[in-house]
């Protein structure tokens, strides 16, 4: 008898274990794990972050520029030009933690900075 519910047990578990179907396709689909930071330019990707993430939060725009006013190139440039910029979107000690109250940036957000920083801050 206890052969028997050996055998039925085994088959069960043979035949659950091979439903499985997902596809790697499925799981993991192209371009959303990927961060393209080959031509990253202030206008298409680093001012879209900083409008969604800086200035509609009512912090860093021209209306109240809490300390800095990010809604304009200059006013960007400055922040990155005395290193404040890639210290607090890292979230480095020392530094404010931006953006406040919101979850830190995405490593992808934050490798286009440091690209856009690294490349010379160009006004593109």
């Amino acid at each position: 008898m206890s052969s028997i519910k050996f055998i039925v047990g085994f088959l069960a578990i043979a035949a659950l274990s091979g439903c499985y179907n997902d596809k790697y396709e499925q799981l993991y689909p192209l371009g959303t794990t990927t961060c393209d930071t080959t031509n990253v330019s202030f206008a298409t990707d680093i001012k879209p972050i900083l409008t969604a993430k800086c200035n509609t939060t009512g912090c860093h725009n021209n209306a109240t520029a809490t300390g800095y006013d990010l809604t304009t190139y200059d006013g960007v440039k400055a922040i990155a030009d005395n290193g404040k910029l890639l210290g607090s979107i890292n979230w480095t000690t020392g530094y404010s933690a931006m953006p406040k109250s919101l979850p830190k940036l995405s490593a992808c957000e934050i490798n286009k900075f440091t690209r856009w920083v690294n490349q010379g801050k160009l006004n593109n």
